[in-house]
């Protein structure tokens, strides 16, 4: 039996176009909140609040609690490692890096996962692949030397790239586990479980102490409901439309809408030289999506 490759389709790329730009959102206004709120108290209500919105839509749709072992396994990883590991390291690292260079540190993800995975033996990576590897460390590296010696600070950077690590291990430990029919809930559920880890980091580092402002209130509740919710119901939208590797080239895009977003809402400079490592870390990051698409198998492989 032969199967068609799903097509990515004009609906497809418009999905997919929008959920970068959500991504992509997220560290500008991030960079909002961490001005008003300490940032690990700032996320645990963000996910306190999105989870509980998103389990109560989950059980009024009839989704259950009940989760089979390797769903329940993928919640607690990707609830420490996503939400409260690569997150809050963000969102702390925002107090002193400027929003674009989060982002463009956050777009490299996919060429960890890539490279780790080859590193490890865990995957073939074509020479197309290997060329999208070089060139996407090549671009993020210029971006960041260049910031390095212009005044970020290398801590800042430091744990921006921690996060970033800590989710592609993630990722490589969890792979193509199906929600079963319950999106929403597992979605909720890992932000409870990021919250609570958080919760408790806060409680030990951080004194709770908010500036209320019309930004920060505007800046979390866009959190809450585009990155936080509609970002990732859309992404695995995507992911059932197009499938996994398909919905990922669209993170090639990633650098370019975070240092726009973030010069637009931020005022952030960018110079040449950032124009130039933006280019080629997208390149980069294309290459090695592009490399992973495979054609369908015929007939269907053993398991």
């Amino acid at each position: 039996m032969t199967h068609q490759a799903p097509r990515l389709d004009l609906v497809a790329l418009a999905m997919g176009v929008a959920f970068s730009v959500m991504w992509s959102s997220a560290f500008a206004t991030a960079r909002v909140i961490v001005a008003y709120a300490p940032p690990l108290w700032a996320l645990t209500f963000r996910f306190a609040i999105s989870g509980l919105i998103a389990v109560v839509i989950a059980r009024a749709l009839g989704q259950s609690w009940r989760l089979t072992r390797p769903i329940a396994l993928s919640v607690v990883i990707f609830g420490l490692c996503q939400n409260a590991l690569y997150l809050g390291l963000n969102f702390t690292a925002l107090q002193w890096v400027e929003a674009s260079v989060a982002s463009i540190i956050a777009s490299s993800m996919p060429l960890i996962v890539a490279g780790l995975g080859w590193v490890m033996g865990r995957e073939k990576v074509p020479p197309l692949g290997q060329l999208g590897l070089a060139l996407g460390f090549a671009g993020v590296a210029l971006v960041m030397g260049t910031r390095v010696t212009g005044g970020a600070d290398p801590i800042g950077i430091a744990l921006c790239v921690a996060g970033a690590t800590g989710l592609a291990v993630a990722t490589l430990t969890v792979r193509s586990v199906s929600a079963g029919g319950n999106l929403l809930m597992v979605v909720g559920l890992q932000m409870w479980v990021g919250s609570t880890l958080l919760a408790v980091t806060a409680a030990l580092t951080e004194p709770l102490q908010i500036t209320p402002s019309l930004p920060l209130l505007a800046a979390f509740l866009y959190q809450i409901f585009i990155p936080g919710l509609t970002a990732t119901i859309l992404w695995f939208a995507l992911v059932k439309r197009v499938g996994a590797v398909r919905a990922s080239t669209f993170h090639f895009m990633n650098p370019f809408f975070g240092v726009t977003i973030s010069a637009m809402l931020l005022g952030e400079a960018i110079s040449t030289t950032d124009i130039a490592g933006v280019l080629i870390a997208m390149a980069g990051i294309l290459a090695v999506q592009m490399s992973r698409l495979r054609p369908p198998a015929s007939p269907d492989p053993a398991p």
